[in-house]
């Protein structure tokens, strides 16, 4: 699949120009934005690279272009923009859409350019993303020629499996996460030049430690003495295999290239109701006050309410995130937050409360820098809001055959919320041992933090590890109070208490 847009010209770059000048004039900090005009086969090839049009090679992206493509071509689905977390910020724009869509659009993007700058989760993603991930492909291209490509899709189907066990706090060990930024920026261009030595930095800096350590050339077959190693990030199982499993030098290198990758997306999925909320209150914003003409408020209030709608089955990142953000805007204006207004017990008192301390704007500014979807649900997510937004829980029953209105329990409904936002509604997995039972094998723990261990999908995931890992790979987990272990040794699976 090959992606080829276009820039900005005529009236779209006059538009450009005009939301550019209303997104500065109402205090967004960001990157420069490159606007590129795409068809919509373009930016569905766009959609399933995650934005990127040079990544390596692999049947997913495939998979999910074709499922993009039909939802267009059956008017199911349509995507109206992408936008990219790199300096400078690239952006695409459909261009079959009517110039009040291009409009929101570009007002849309600056304020996820915004979000992307200024987000604290945010701030030690690699900006140079765009060649690194072109960098990425090349390699990954040069083994499959190399090795054979079922081989390595092979070996790169077992390791997206893993994908999701790394840990959010890595996100913060900055000073480690920049010099690794640093040098990927400053030795990219060489690598791709560079045919003797196709490595990853990851995997360089990793093999460099290798040879201070004198552990070089240990056998690759034996398994490593892990009796006293103590695991740094239990959580980030894709780096304990990169510094422990017995992989070839190709396939280390690939685990760094996708680990890498995974963690440039985390921060988009840690964020995603606050990210697309803060983008939609701006468009919304600079459209109402600013951009909107006449003739396009019909068409505007439209599209916009299509874009906010909300289903029985999924909750809509943009509806939750801009109306929590306008809650906030309206409370810190007027004063309703703080003991004195949360012991007020006068109901009257209460509804009319209003300050007038106008400190909303500047609230919520605040609060884009510094929170993620938990933090802000957490702290945000009112008793009142939840009722002004008639917010409930479904569930499906089986007698009348329909999606029925389960609570209206504030509690509830929060707390439901914040376990599907929670690890992304995916199980806690740790590494414990590398040596459990002394014999080398793997073994992880599932820590019970609301979410409960599907042993089907962990059987499928163990399954992948025995062949990183090369020895039996067991987990922990409890099943109704009793404390269960799966194990795999390569040929069959073994439950024990």
């Amino acid at each position: 699949m090959s992606a080829r847009t276009k820039p900005l010209e005529g009236e779209l770059l006059r538009i450009r120009e005009e939301i550019h000048g209303y997104a500065l004039e109402f205090g967004l900090d960001f990157h420069p934005v490159r606007f590129e005009v795409c068809d919509y086969d373009t930016i569905n090839i766009l959609a399933a690279q995650g934005g990127f049009p040079n990544r390596y090679p692999h049947w997913r992206f495939g998979m999910d272009y074709d499922q993009l493509s039909k939802g267009y071509a059956y008017g199911l689905q349509k995507i109206y923009e992408m936008v990219i977390n790199t300096n400078p910020c690239y952006a695409y724009l459909l261009n079959a859409n009517h110039i009040v869509d291009q409009k929101i659009v570009m007002a849309h993007v600056y304020g996820h350019a915004d979000f992307f700058k200024n987000n604290a989760w945010f701030a030690n993603t690699d900006r140079n993303m765009m060649a690194v991930m072109a960098n990425h492909g090349t390699k990954i291209r040069r083994y499959m020629e190399r090795y054979g490509q079922n081989k390595v899709e092979e070996f790169i189907d077992r390791v997206l499996s893993i994908e999701n066990l790394i840990d959010v706090g890595v996100l913060f060990e900055t000073q480690e996460l920049r010099r690794q930024s640093d040098e990927r920026m400053k030795n990219t261009t060489n690598e791709i030049a560079n045919e003797a030595d196709e490595r990853s930095t990851a995997l360089k800096s990793f093999m460099r430690v290798k040879e201070r350590t004198g552990k070089m050339n240990e056998p690759k077959e034996e398994a490593p003495d892990l009796r006293d190693k103590k695991i740094n990030t239990p959580r980030d199982v894709m780096f304990y295999l990169l510094e422990n499993a017995p992989l070839e030098e190709w396939e280390s290198d690939i685990l760094g290239i996708l680990r890498d990758e995974a963690y440039y997306f985390l921060p988009q999925r840690l964020t995603k109701i606050m990210n697309e909320g803060w983008a939609s209150y701006w468009h919304s914003h600079i459209m109402t006050n600013r951009a909107l003409k006449a003739s396009e408020i019909i068409d505007y209030a439209d599209h916009h309410a299509g874009v906010m709608a909300m289903s029985k089955q999924n909750i809509n990142p943009y509806k939750i995130g801009i109306e929590l953000y306008r809650d906030i805007e309206y409370r810190w204006n007027t004063g309703r937050f703080g003991k004195e207004y949360n012991n007020c017990e006068d109901m009257h008192v209460k509804h009319n409360w209003n300050k007038e301390l106008n400190l909303g704007r500047q609230k919520i500014f605040d609060v884009r820098k510094t929170h993620n979807d938990v933090s802000f649900i957490d702290e945000f997510f009112t008793p009142e809001f939840c009722e002004r937004q008639q917010l409930f829980t479904y569930k499906y029953n089986p007698r009348t055959g329909r999606s029925e209105i389960e609570t209206r329990d504030f509690l509830e409904i929060k707390n439901k919320l914040l376990t599907q936002l929670s690890n992304f509604g995916s199980p806690v997995i740790e590494v414990e041992s590398g040596n459990f039972q002394n014999r080398g094998e793997l073994l992880l723990r599932h820590k019970h933090l609301g979410v409960d261990l599907d042993f089907g999908y962990a059987s499928d995931t163990l399954r992948n590890l025995y062949a990183l890992w090369k020895r039996p790979v067991n987990i922990v987990s409890k099943q109704e109070e009793q404390t269960l272990t799966l194990s795999f040794d390569g040929k069959e699976f073994k439950q024990t208490k």
